[in-house]
């Protein structure tokens, strides 16, 4: 049996961040809404209740009910989780003027404390609530106060229970992974073998014992996701499972040939399909993105649908799906606002009457990577930076055009092996070229031109949530700028953009 540790989540900016902390420790733990929990069985080594953006004074602030694990089970409060455990159990939480966000330090704390083993005195610590506990519940017992903060931490008498008012999973909490080891390893009792290792051998068996003989296929794009579930159900089931790759003409320039070949030069089952023509007549003209997105996303269907026909008695589709989509759709305040659609497989299975298999269902985007490299795979497929389902076509604004394309792909691939043979690529999370549906005025020889403009965009990021602009070397922007002017037949102009996310998103459409 899995151990493993429950995050309750309160809608916190910070929750994922918890589990990744917690997963860096070797501990396997789950996200789920404070509503809607598990009952926790025997896997479960203990609690931790995540920060929120509500106070626990608020008329409809989210209280859940603890029966079975206050008391029963280790139990850290995170912030919000920290104060909930006061004023639900008789203690006072106030707005005040001992409100901190920010940096703070632990003054003093008990180092006797469990939970503070090894902790330096004035360790930094970072806060961010506009309440303070102001008087604790009888047997509550105060273990840590900031200059500003009294009740920084504490330790509930004759229980595994703690409430911490500042957040450990920041990296400005410079020894929170200290705090995290302390209480999942050493009053939780994790064992800490929850290893890219130990997750790729158990998968694969649970895949075989509930895959059998049973024929899989599974849509290929090329990136990180559905490279590594691919290679977890190779190693499970072997020929059985078919990957069908599109070719939707939007992807980077001969990047079909490369990624198909690649994968079958490592021994996957891979159907290439080349549906370019049928993607690019389509699209053709077509300027709204969401527009675009939505044709993309149904001739998707329509072509893999078709192709998947050819492979006889399939019963399971697979999916790169990965945690971040699992905790989305079952976030404390429902499938967030739509800002964009994204273009996958989703409408598959019921369209094909087929049941899904996601392997990677339980792993964040950085443990997906680990788990590559625990199979062995490549640097050049692990090492990818993401791209955008839709390709090119979102990198194209305006009405899509196979002259615009070509002048698209052909600046893309100019920048893009510019920061490989400049040792830049791993030092970018992710980089393309925008055409923009601009022209201006230029001079090439003695002759005016009026022609495209395009943006060069990389970003910095570990999980595309945030993002900030590369600082590339001037030197390198230049040489990039003259190689794409002179070698790009309808480009004048090429800028960089230096926005982050937020405010900006990393894709322009």
């Amino acid at each position: 049996m899995q151990e493993k540790i429950l995050i309750l989540d309160f809608g916190s900016q910070y929750t994922q961040l918890i589990a990744r902390r917690v997963r860096e420790l070797n501990v396997y733990c789950e996200i789920h809404p404070y509503n809607h929990f598990p009952i926790p069985d025997a896997s479960v080594k203990g609690v931790i209740l995540s920060g929120s953006p509500s106070s626990v004074r608020d008329k409809d602030a989210p209280f859940p009910d603890l029966k079975g694990i206050k008391s029963v089970l280790p139990l850290l409060g995170v912030c919000y989780g920290a104060q909930l455990l006061v004023h639900k159990y008789g203690g006072e939480v106030k707005a005040s003027d001992s409100r901190e966000y920010g940096r703070a330090n632990l003054i003093s704390f008990n180092h006797e404390d469990p939970l503070f083993k090894g902790v330096s005195t004035g360790t930094q610590v970072w806060m961010s609530h506009a309440d303070t506990i102001t008087s604790l519940p009888e047997g509550y017992e105060i273990t840590g106060s900031t200059s500003d903060v009294k009740a920084g931490a504490y330790h509930v008498s004759g229980e595994n229970t703690w409430g911490i008012q500042f957040h450990p999973e920041v990296y400005h909490t410079t020894e929170g992974s200290v705090i995290l080891r302390n209480f999942v390893a050493g009053i939780c009792g994790c064992s800490q073998t929850w290893t890219p290792e130990s997750f790729v051998d158990t998968t694969v068996s649970e895949l075989r014992e509930k895959l059998g003989n049973d024929k899989v296929i599974l849509g290929l794009s090329g990136g990180v996701d559905s490279s590594v579930a691919a290679f977890l159900l190779h190693k499970a089931i072997g020929k059985n499972l078919t990957c069908i790759f599109v070719d939707n003409g939007l992807l980077r320039k001969n990047e079909y040939s490369r990624v198909i070949d690649s994968y079958r030069g490592l021994g996957l089952n891979v159907a290439g399909v080349d549906a370019t023509d049928r993607f690019l007549n389509e699209l053709e003209g077509v300027s709204d993105p969401e527009t675009k997105r939505k044709i993309i996303g149904r001739v998707f269907i329509e072509v893999f649908d078709s192709e998947a026909h050819k492979v006889r008695d399939v019963k399971w589709l697979a999916q790169g799906t990965i945690y971040p989509d699992v905790i989305e759709s079952v976030s404390v305040k429902g499938p967030s606002a739509t800002i964009k659609s994204h273009h996958n497989v989703g409408g598959l299975p019921e369209k094909m009457h087929l049941k899904v298999v996601e392997p990677l269902r339980l792993l964040f985007k950085d443990e997906v990577r680990k788990v590559g490299f625990a199979l062995g795979l490549p640097d050049y497929i692990l090492k990818r930076h993401p791209f955008p389902g839709p390709g090119l076509a979102i990198r194209l604004l305006g009405a899509v055009s196979r002259e615009k394309l070509r002048m698209l792909k052909e600046a893309d691939e100019i920048f893009i092996e510019g920061l490989r043979n400049n040792g830049l690529y791993d030092s970018v999370w992710q980089a393309g070229v925008i055409l923009l549906p601009v022209q201006s005025v230029g001079v090439m020889g003695d002759e005016r031109t009026y022609e495209n403009a395009v943006v060069l965009r990389a970003v910095t990021s570990t999980d595309g949530m945030t993002a900030d602009w590369s600082h590339l070397p001037y030197e390198f922007l230049g040489a990039v700028s003259n190689e794409i002017i002179n070698k790009v037949k309808g480009i004048n102009r090429v800028v960089y953009d230096i926005s982050s996310k937020p405010p900006s998103t990393i894709e322009w459409e």
